[in-house]
């Protein structure tokens, strides 16, 4: 019989608590719930409250199948609030929102990565945030992507732009940006200009467009993710990696001393210590009295 539980007056049935997910590190299932539980949900809802979601799906663990979903999934129960986010193919579109604990816990039970748009469901296609993913290629890592992210770091600051990381949980780093309410276009616009900077200022290091022949030993700065349309794995999540990797906020101190590929590899085992130690580094996100405009032009 599959356990039930009551997560704020909503049940909720959770399967295959005892599935290990990650053999690397033996994490099972249940684990994964009780990381976003006891550990994510405080300092992550605030970051996907009103942001419809995209999910990657990877049920069996990272080695197993992995598909990419938008529309809610069959059986979504009829207090998980959705979002209408039309599309081409489909004007009657709606995604996901995560506005609760209940609604975290559901979705995490599908086991999945959390991904949101850089804008929130009141106002489709107009952004409260930029962001910069910096997609290292090999034999580039996490080092590299650290001295592009401080070279974007003082660019922004002469627009008076501030900037938080976030490990992508994978190789790289994004960059995070508040902003006052922007179109998405002009979000996108501006970001692609600051990518064809950092590589004219940074040859040997830095590229702005996607050809992977270009990529070798190189930071991939991608500004595309600010299209209305993309989605970023959000702030907290885990991914669906060998081990139970964060999406995690990090220190501008930690990435200036980025010096190993390990020294940014943060776990879900890695975030209580380091939420007791500084609390949401991403709050200022969510401050609209952090927010500034983009320079015009």
């Amino acid at each position: 019989m599959t356990p039930m539980t009551e997560v704020e007056g909503r049940r909720l049935a959770l399967s295959n608590l005892d599935k290990v997910l990650y053999p690397a590190t033996g994490t099972t299932k249940g684990e994964v719930l009780h990381y976003y539980a006891a550990t994510a949900a405080g300092v992550m809802l605030p970051h996907l409250r009103d942001r419809p979601l995209s999910f990657l799906r990877y049920p069996d663990g990272p080695e197993g199948l992995r598909f990419f979903t938008k529309n809610p999934p069959p059986g979504t129960p009829d207090w998980v609030r959705t979002a209408p986010v039309p599309r081409s193919d489909d004007p009657g579109a709606r995604q996901v929102l995560a506005q609760d604990l209940p609604s975290l816990m559901w979705a995490a039970n599908l086991v999945v990565e959390f991904h949101t748009h850089q804008w929130r469901r009141d106002s489709p296609a107009v952004a409260d945030r930029m962001v910069f993913d910096l997609d290292p290629g090999p034999p580039a890592g996490v080092v590299e992507c650290c001295e592009v992210a401080l070279w974007l770091r003082a660019r922004l600051a002469e627009d008076g732009l501030s900037s938080y990381g976030k490990t992508s949980g994978s190789k790289g780093l994004h960059l995070l940006v508040p902003l006052e309410p922007t179109p998405s276009e002009g979000v996108t616009a501006y970001a692609k200009k600051l990518a064809v900077e950092a590589q004219g200022a940074l040859p040997e290091l830095a590229v702005h467009r996607m050809t992977r022949a270009l990529r070798p030993g190189k930071v991939f700065v991608d500004f595309s993710q600010n299209a209305a349309a993309k989605t970023t794995a959000a702030p907290y999540t885990l991914r669906a990696k060998g081990s139970p990797t964060v999406s995690a906020p990090v220190t501008w101190d930690e990435i200036e001393g980025g010096r190993a590929p390990d020294d940014l590899l943060l776990l879900a085992g890695d975030m209580p210590a380091r939420l007791e130690r500084h609390g949401d580094l991403l709050a200022p996100l969510n401050d609209p009295g952090q927010a500034r405009a983009l320079p015009r032009g």
